[in-house]
C-alpha cells in the first residue's frame, strides 16, 4: 500500500508543470494535442446536433464571431509579447452561437467556442460578452481541463504511462466527457476549481482589455448574473466562487486590466 502511495506521489511530482502564464504548478498528465483532437470531435458532434445560428443572417451570431475574433487576437498578442506563442500551437479559433435558453458559454482545447443565446440576455452588450469569452478561453489556454482530467485520473488510479486513450479508453473518455462535455457538471476537487475560476477571471479581464473592451463591465455583468440565478449553494459546496467574492476579486484585478486597455 505504501509503495502504491509513493508511486502515485512520484507521478504527481513528475507530472507537475509550471503554467507559462499564471506561474502556478499544474498536474498535466495528458498531451495537449490529444485533448485538442478529442475536443474537435466532440465540438463537431455538438454543432451537428444543435441549432447553430449563422453569422450571415443573424446579428447576434455575427457579434459573437466578431467579439470572439478580437479576443483571440488579443490572446495571440499577449502570448507573443511574452515569447510564448508556442503555447498556442494547434489553436484554430471558431466561435458559434447556438440557440439554447441556458445562460452558458464554453471553450474547448484548440479554441472551439460556443455561446448560448440565453447568455445574451445577461451580457446585454459587447463589453460583457468579451468578458465572458475572455474568461472561458482562459480556461482552455491555461490548461484547466487537462489539470482536472489529470486529477481525476490519479483519483481513479488510471495508469497514464503510454497512451491512456488506448490503454484506458473507456475510463479516459469518461473523464474527458465529465470535464469537457457541454453538459458536464464538474463536482470534484472544488478548491482547485475555484482557483481556476479566479485565474480565468483575472486573465479574462486582461484579454478583454487588450481587445479594446472595458474590463469594468465585468462588475455589472456579474451583478446581473447574481440576480439571474436561483437559490445557490454556499461557496464551499460550489465549484464557482460566490458572486460577492468573485466581484471583490475582480475589483482587485481591475487596475492591472485597465493598464492594458490604456496601452491599446
Amino acid at each position: 500500500m505504501k509503495i502504491k502511495h509513493l508511486f502515485i506521489v512520484s507521478i504527481i511530482l513528475l507530472s507537475c508543470n509550471r503554467n507559462a502564464i499564471t506561474g502556478r504548478n499544474q498536474l498535466s498528465l495528458f498531451k495537449e494535442a490529444d485533448l485538442q483532437q478529442q475536443s474537435l470531435t466532440q465540438y463537431r458532434n455538438f454543432l451537428n446536433t444543435n441549432k447553430v445560428l449563422s453569422k450571415e443572417n443573424n446579428k447576434d451570431a455575427e457579434m459573437v464571431t466578431r467579439v470572439g475574433a478580437k479576443i483571440a487576437h488579443a490572446i495571440n498578442e499577449y502570448y507573443s509579447s511574452k515569447g510564448l506563442s508556442s503555447e498556442l500551437v494547434g489553436y484554430k479559433w471558431e466561435f458559434n452561437l447556438v440557440k439554447n435558453d441556458e445562460i452558458n458559454a464554453w471553450c474547448m482545447p484548440g479554441g472551439k467556442v460556443v455561446v448560448y443565446t440565453g447568455l445574451l440576455s445577461v451580457t446585454q452588450n459587447e463589453d460583457a460578452l468579451a468578458i465572458v469569452l475572455g474568461h472561458e478561453i482562459t480556461h482552455a489556454v491555461a490548461h484547466h481541463g487537462n489539470e482536472r482530467m489529470s486529477q481525476a485520473a490519479i483519483a481513479q488510479g488510471i495508469q497514464i504511462a503510454g497512451d491512456a486513450w488506448t490503454k484506458n479508453k473507456e475510463q479516459t473518455n469518461q473523464i474527458f466527457n465529465s470535464v469537457f462535455a457541454p453538459s458536464a457538471q464538474v463536482g470534484f476537487l472544488l478548491p482547485n476549481s475555484r482557483k481556476q475560476e479566479y485565474e480565468s477571471d483575472h486573465y479574462g479581464l486582461i484579454f478583454a482589455a487588450i481587445a479594446g473592451y472595458n474590463p469594468q463591465e465585468a462588475i455589472s455583468f456579474w451583478q446581473r448574473m447574481s440576480k439571474s440565478g436561483g437559490k445557490k449553494p454556499p461557496e464551499f459546496l460550489a465549484t464557482h466562487p460566490s458572486d460577492e467574492n468573485r466581484i471583490a476579486k475582480l475589483k482587485e484585478y481591475m487596475q492591472e486590466a485597465l493598464r492594458y486597455r490604456k496601452k491599446n
